[in-house]
This record gives structure tokens, C-alpha cells and sequence, in this order.
């Protein structure tokens, strides 16, 4: 499968602190981040245009800009270059245009983004904001985050695939709800109702519900509702083309510590990121390939129609393709 185009995690924000710079490899690219000194991030193709060096071995932060180790030439976010130590003039083209690649950069939700293209092209949309991740009242987050090969089709193609629920998590009903596309929008809103044992003894039915926003191909929010309430954003960057690095962060509602709700939240996340929930596709993923044609039946869910979506998010040659015939 090709690598899809969209914003992507590239760090937390604060685990990117001013002054600092951290070499990355995504997108099949070796990149580096680094936060300058007025407090904004960069991320830069990390080989200095000069003559090659490394800027995330070595660099360092200076005012705006990010200095190469080799020659001390320096760049800005925005690729340009603002300084060369020991040149009387810069050469014309650093002038007129950004020399070393710049890639777009958004904060929000904690999370340092960055928009990937392959062609280069401008982001075609933006970054939807999730202010619980970084508002009062709410908890600190809980992140979680796992490496293997798989690509970001693959793994949000997984909500749609309804047969896989029984079988993989062994759940004893099939997730039912509405979907719906808008653009490069994906909704789906499922709702039900849970009996829930109480610390007392009794028994009671509560409402729930889980509702997905999925925006492009590397940002995709979830909020289970229930007993408590409970916010994830699922960030799944691609490394390589068959290797990608996913995260799950998850927050709430502030709650007592050892109250029901703060066990009841505890066993949520637990489930989400066990066997019930994302271990036990891991493996799965890991191990296989991707059908373009894919042979399949009644009960299999909208696999088709979440494929026709996800087309619009690959710029090039190398993409699953068309599975109109399918």
C-alpha cells in the first residue's frame, strides 16, 4: 500500500520543550523537529541543503531558527534560511524560496501535526480541535503507543469491518449505527444500552454510545459515553510504507481517585487497549497483506464504501486502487 497524504502526529507538544530538537523518520523521510525559541515548532527535512549533514544529530535551536552542526547555516520553520556564519552574500535562491523542505505545522488537541504530502501540496483542510485534551476539568492524559507493520488504511478500516468483533474480541453482539461521509469527513454514532453492576449490588441499565469523527487519514477522535465518559484520539503515523507507529491517548472527565468512576474509566481504557480492543488486532495486522480486491459477503459491513472514501487521501500511482469491481 501507498502512504496516505493528511495531518499526522509527529510528537506531543509537551514533550517538545523550547530549545529542543529531536530527529524523526516518518513518511519514509528522515525529518527533524525542534521548537525555537519564540516557542514554535519546525519540521524539516532533516538533511541540511548545504552539503548534507544532519540537522537532528547535532543541530541546535538559535532565536527562531535551527542550526546545522557542519557549517552552522541556520533555517526557520519555514525552511528559509536566515543566516550563513561566514558568507558576504547568500546565494540567490536562498533569497527567493525555502531550501530546506518545510513540512505545515498545527498545535492542537496536545499534539504537534504536521501536514504530509508526497507532491508537496498544501493542506487541503485543517485540524479539528478537541479542547478536552488540554482544558480544565479535565484529566491528564493516558498514552499509549505501539509500532508494527500496517498502514493507516488498514487500521481505521477496522471500525467498519463489523464481522471482526466476535471473532477477534469475542464480543456477543455486533456494533450497529449510522455513518456517514461528508467530504473528508467520516461520522458514525452508534448507541445502546449496558447493564452495569453497581457498587451496592444492584444492577442498572445505563445508556451508552460511541461516536467517531474521523478526519482524513491521521486524525480520528472517539468518545465512549456510559458509565463515564471517556475521550480518545487514535494517531496512527505512518514510518514506511508497510510500517506505521500508533497512539492512543485518552482523557476524561476529572474524577475522584479510587472513586467507581475512576475503576470504571481504569477498566475502559484497559479493555480499549487489550485483548477486547486494539492487542488483539495488532497481530492481525502485523501479519497481513492488503486485499484490493477483496472476496466479500453479507454481514462483512461497509468495507466498500469506507475503501471508496479513503481513495481520496492517496496523490499517486501507488495506491491500493480503484475497488469499484470488487
Amino acid at each position: 500500500m501507498g502512504i496516505p497524504f493528511g495531518w499526522f502526529f509527529v510528537g506531543y507538544s509537551d514533550e517538545l520543550a523550547v530549545g529542543e530538537v529531536k530527529p524523526l523518520h516518518y513518511f519514509g523521510r528522515d525529518l527533524v523537529l525542534f521548537r525555537n525559541e519564540a516557542g514554535a515548532p519546525g519540521l524539516l527535512d532533516a538533511y541540511c541543503p548545504h552539503l548534507g549533514a544532519h540537522l537532528g544529530h547535532g543541530g541546535t535551536v538559535d532565536g527562531e531558527s535551527i542550526r546545522c552542526p557542519f557549517h552552522a547555516w541556520a533555517f526557520k520553520p519555514d525552511g528559509f534560511c536566515s543566516d550563513i556564519p561566514y558568507a558576504k552574500a547568500f546565494p540567490p535562491i536562498a533569497k527567493r524560496e525555502p531550501i530546506a523542505r518545510p513540512y505545515p505545522i498545527r498545535e492542537a488537541n496536545g499534539v504537534v501535526w504536521t501536514w504530509y504530502h508526497p507532491l508537496g501540496s498544501a493542506p487541503q483542510y485543517g485540524v479539528i480541535v478537541h479542547d478536552e485534551f488540554t482544558q480544565p476539568g479535565w484529566a491528564k492524559p493516558r498514552r499509549f503507543d505501539w509500532r508494527f507493520a500496517s498502514n493507516p488504511q488498514e487500521i481505521a478500516e477496522n471500525g467498519v469491518d463489523v464481522a471482526h468483533f466476535e471473532f477477534v474480541h469475542k464480543m456477543d453482539a455486533v456494533p450497529e449505527g449510522t455513518t456517514s461521509y461528508d467530504g473528508h469527513i467520516r461520522h458514525s454514532h452508534a448507541a445502546g444500552e449496558r447493564a452495569v453492576k453497581l457498587p451496592d449490588g444492584t444492577t442498572k441499565v445505563i445508556p451508552s454510545s460511541v461516536t467517531t469523527i474521523q478526519n482524513g487519514a491521521g486524525q480520528k477522535f472517539t468518545q465512549l459515553t456510559g458509565v463515564v465518559t471517556l475521550s480518545l484520539m487514535v494517531l496512527a503515523t505512518p514510518v514506511e510504507a508497510d510500517a506505521v507507529e500508533l497512539r492512543f491517548c485518552f482523557t476524561h472527565p476529572e474524577v475522584e481517585p479510587d472513586s467507581f468512576e475512576a475503576r470504571a474509566i481504569d477498566a475502559a481504557i484497559a479493555n480499549t487497549c487489550g485483548q477486547t480492543g486494539v492487542a488483539g488486532d495488532i497481530p492481525i495486522w502485523h501479519h497481513k497483506i492488503h486485499r484490493k480486491r477483496p472476496l466479500l459477503c453479507d454481514g462483512d459491513g461497509p468495507i466498500l464504501r469506507f475503501r471508496r472514501y479513503f481513495e481520496q487521501f492517496y496523490a499517486d500511482a501507488d495506491t491500493p486502487g480503484s475497488v469499484a469491481a470488487a
